[in-house]
């Protein structure tokens, strides 16, 4: 197969190229699908641009969009780390996020006082809220 040392290298080197390659197409789809400033048809035809010409496509691409890759790709992870942190908020709260006990009694008393709920409901709900806050 590989006849010397040079045929060997040429290989490798090949076989780094294509790596390259499929990890410039992945990042140039993942920007393409994820920019918010593109419509739909826009994003087909530089699916189809890049699909059929795909170096010639990738170098436009990357020409003529490559600047706001990193605006894009940041924006995507703090958006990422928002959701992230508003859910571990959510979750590491005492009482799954609901807010403080007294918060909850006080909005089953304005149930109560609204006639949404009957006393017996507003007892059971002022029962529960101070049986998660000792739990």
């Amino acid at each position: 197969m590989f006849d010397d040392n040079g045929s060997f290298l040429l290989a490798m080197f090949e076989f780094f190229i294509l790596c390259a390659w499929f990890m410039s197409l992945f990042w140039i789809f993942g920007d393409l699908f994820r920019s918010k400033d593109l419509g739909g048809l826009a994003k087909t035809l530089w699916t189809l641009f890049i699909v059929f010409l795909p170096i010639l496509g990738m170098l436009v691409y990357l020409i003529a969009r490559g600047s706001g890759m990193t605006e894009r790709a940041l924006s995507a992870q703090a958006e990422a780390q928002k959701r992230q942190d508003a859910y571990i908020r959510s979750v590491a709260t005492p009482n799954g996020g609901k807010g403080s006990v007294t918060d909850e009694i006080a909005s089953a008393k304005a149930l109560l006082d609204s006639g949404a709920i009957d006393a017996s409901e507003y007892e059971k709900l002022k029962t529960n809220a101070l049986a998660r806050s000792t739990a």
